[in-house]
């Protein structure tokens, strides 16, 4: 189950990885979504020109085990959509001035993390800062602004003992992937889950043995399916005018979140290792 779930999100950021039949239910769905709690399975087929089993399997396809646990999935997320209409993402415009920059890059980052809670699963979560807590040593793969997450994320882990690195280009990474053993974690960070470094690096990576965390959009891409744990993001449908920045803000709020988790549940060890790098850190500053 998601922090906050919202299957017409999960809708949203799953259409274009979906078969051409489950895409249409999909657009049906988020563009009638207010009707669909009244409709029967029947119903729904005949207005998508589909078929029931049709409608089944995108049922099954979004986790649910039948029609009658979807429609209470989407009755329940039919009042927030009223918020998400409101509060659409706006795409950088020619000619924006600055108030309005400062109100939508704002406006978006918050939607990005509000989106992600409503897609990233909470066992998931325990899962990975379970398996984090345990392993030997943590290895961060990512490419451009992906990459960039991997920085933080292994700036984070540095502070609190734990041994990591980040790789951030195709080459270092197929070397690191090699040299994985069973005892140590890999976090492989891509929005679209198809970059093709990335899998090049994973596919190696799975016949280590290691655990394959993916922190990817919320899709059916080869990273979500590969991967031992899925922490699924939502981001923006924009151009490319806005680059990664939807991306890169939900990316950064799920690793904050497992660096929280494993802080707080290691506090009393980490509790030294946070205020010797943080005194080390003030006494340069002093200087």
């Amino acid at each position: 189950m998601s922090i906050n779930d919202n299957i017409l999100i999960k809708i949203r950021d799953m259409k274009d990885s979906l078969t051409p039949v489950e895409k249409m239910l999909a657009e049906y769905i988020l563009e009638n979504f207010e009707e669909i709690p009244h409709l029967s399975i029947k119903s729904l087929a005949q207005l998508t020109k589909t078929s029931d089993a049709s409608v089944l399997r995108f049922c099954k396809t979004l986790g649910y085990t039948g029609y009658r646990s979807f429609i209470v999935s989407i009755s329940a997320s039919i009042g927030s959509m009223d918020e998400e209409q409101k509060h659409q993402y706006t795409d950088i415009q020619p000619g924006d001035d600055l108030n309005t920059i400062i109100s939508n890059i704002s406006r978006n980052n918050i939607k990005s993390i509000e989106d992600t809670m409503s897609v990233i699963n909470k066992d998931a979560i325990d899962r990975a800062v379970k398996v984090l807590r345990e392993c030997k040593r943590i290895v961060f793969f990512g490419i451009g602004a992906s990459g960039l997450v991997c920085v933080d994320a292994e700036q984070k882990f540095t502070r609190i003992n734990k041994m990591c690195h980040a790789y951030t280009d195709g080459h270092s990474q197929l070397t690191a992937a090699t040299l994985l053993e069973k005892t140590d974690v890999a976090i492989f960070i891509s929005n679209s889950g198809d970059t093709v470094d990335i899998l090049d690096s994973l596919e190696i990576a799975k016949k280590t043995g290691a655990c394959i965390i993916a922190i990817t959009k919320y899709n059916k891409s080869d990273l979500a399916q590969k991967a031992d744990i899925v922490l699924s993001i939502s981001t923006p449908e924009l151009t490319i005018r806005s680059g990664a920045m939807g991306s890169r803000i939900a990316m950064l709020t799920v690793i904050d979140i497992l660096f929280a988790g494993v802080a707080s549940a290691e506090y009393r060890n980490v509790k030294k290792y946070l205020t010797k790098t943080h005194n080390i850190i003030l006494s340069k500053h002093r200087k």
